[in-house]
């Protein structure tokens, strides 16, 4: 049958299919490689933790990857990239990429490469999953190595306790992943679980005499003084809870009670209770940001960022995922209202009529002229509008997801893939974060939960702009395989609306 005879799903997913078990063949040659040039003492700490998943490097001892959250966390680099740029041009695919053969894998076949991702992404876990349980025996086997080399390296990332950038809570999610076609992982998994459930990110201050000024008794000690590790997706304790939602929704899981004891479930309750009171005033004076002079971030000193990412948004989809493991806990229910409020309040219809957001909160200023380039998960309609349907369908609000859903139909008509998907590098066109991938998946997510028409002709668009960018594809799984901006992320996107398995979509804060 002809690729013209196949409906969007098929076609998507067929070309999904045969890319990423190319894509995972490609890695694990280059991390084999890369391995392999590693110092001798440094190849025997880490692969010793882990080579009970790989029956080709079996170890009759093992370090338990937990050991890795004992080492002190430091500060993540943050990229500029995560500005929301209001660029309207569009950078050119990369030449000279060739395509995979249905089960390629060969880095011989592959266009140069240049990892950039920490040890800790959970995008090749993710994929690997997807591989094993949509493809054959041989994908199958593709992804079972792949998940085995990436096991092995767990643990050796920067150290921080987030979801992104190679924190613990990422690499939770990745051995989770692993641990399906690997379950010897499992322990290994729940020994990190148990760490992060262990150690909060930011202690209450509520042994202190008197609060300074502007601050609540009893507040996180950054109340209204936050930097992204304080609250945040990427690197804080919103993704922390959504890292462990999502292993929740595994086999081993965590927040239920019955499932993972008392003493788990009180510390996943008392995690999202510390994130809830950062938003308990109807401005969010508590996400108020604290970059002064930064040469990145000093645009958002002193203000509130409004993202899925590193803002509001992400704020919002880790709560209400708090609320749908735990129920509409007073603290919590009140918090979720705060957020979706204050982002309605904030948004506008720029000049392609679409109901948008800009990086950070107006502060009483005029909205910005002209069309909002970035709709993307990470800044834009696409992940803040999801956030507010799920949020107002956690907590019963009819209203509020109504008015959600009309924001995102605006998208759905005006969205133009020439326009909105911009950016020098394919990951920015293509990726989860600021690309086509984010975009399809939060399409998906509102077709599927909210049943909306207009999200399932702008998926099926989506759909049918990977099956056309296939060589771009290609080449970015020769340079990025990461989750949010790598060939990962936008092939696990695709298989994923195309009926792969959704647990791992909270990390996106999507279900």
């Amino acid at each position: 049958m002809s690729q013209q005879a196949l409906t969007p799903d098929t076609a998507a997913r067929r070309l999904a299919l045969r890319l990423a078990v190319a894509t995972l063949g490609q890695w694990t040659d280059r991390a084999r490689r890369a391995a392999a040039q590693r110092p001798p003492d440094r190849v025997r700490r880490h692969t010793e933790a882990f080579a009970a998943a790989d029956p080709a490097r079996r170890s009759p001892q093992a370090v338990p990857v937990a050991d890795a959250a004992r080492k002190p966390a430091h500060a993540a680099r943050h990229s500029a990239g995560d500005r929301p740029a209001e660029a309207t041009g569009r950078g050119r695919p990369a030449d000279g990429a060739r395509r995979p053969s249905a089960h390629a894998g060969s880095a011989s076949s592959a266009p140069p490469t240049v990892s950039v991702e920490h040890p800790g992404d959970p995008g090749i876990p993710v994929l690997a999953r997807l591989v094993a349980a949509m493809g054959d025996a041989e994908a199958a086997a593709v992804a079972a190595r792949a998940a085995a080399v990436w096991a092995r390296d767990a643990g050796r990332g920067p150290g921080h306790r987030g979801l992104f950038d190679g924190g613990l809570a990422g690499t939770l999610v990745g051995l989770r992943q692993c641990a399906v076609l690997h379950p010897a992982l499992h322990p290994v998994a729940d020994r990190l679980r148990d760490r992060l459930l262990d150690h909060p990110s930011r202690p209450f201050a509520g042994g202190e005499a008197e609060p300074p000024p502007g601050r609540p008794r009893g507040a996180p000690e950054r109340y209204g003084s936050v930097t992204f590790p304080d609250y945040d997706l990427i690197l804080g304790p919103s993704g922390v809870l959504l890292a462990l939602t999502a292993d929740g929704h595994e086999a081993r899981g965590t927040p239920g009670e019955a499932e993972s004891g008392p003493a788990a479930y009180a510390a996943y309750v008392a995690s999202a209770a510390r994130l809830a009171a950062l938003c308990d005033g109807a401005e969010l004076p508590g996400l108020r940001t604290h970059y002064p002079a930064h040469p990145v971030l000093g645009w958002l000193h002193g203000r509130i960022n409004t993202g899925m990412g590193h803002g509001v948004a992400g704020v919002t989809a880790a709560l209400t995922a708090a609320v749908r493991q735990v129920g509409p806990r007073p603290e919590l229910a009140a918090a979720l209202r705060n957020t979706s409020r204050w982002l309605m309040k904030e948004s506008f219809d720029d000049a392609r009529d679409i109901r948008t957001w800009t990086g950070c909160g107006l502060d009483g200023q005029a909205r910005p002229p002209g069309a909002h380039a970035r709709q993307a998960w990470c800044y834009g309609t696409p992940g803040v509008s999801w956030a507010l349907w799920d949020a107002a369908d956690a907590l019963g609000d009819p209203v509020g997801a109504a008015w959600a859903a009309a924001a995102f139909r605006t998208l759905a008509d005006g969205y133009h893939e020439g326009f909105h998907l911009f950016g020098d590098h394919p990951g920015d066109r293509l990726g989860l974060c600021h690309g086509a991938a984010g975009v399809l998946a939060v399409a998906d997510a509102m077709r599927r939960h909210g049943r909306l028409p207009a999200a399932a002709a702008l998926r099926e668009r989506l759909l049918g702009h990977f099956v056309a960018q296939e060589e771009e594809l290609w080449a970015l799984a020769g340079e990025r395989c990461g989750l949010l901006g790598g060939a990962g992320g936008a092939l696990a996107a695709v298989l994923t609306a195309t009926g792969g398995n959704r647990g791992w979509l909270p990390c996106a804060g999507l279900r």
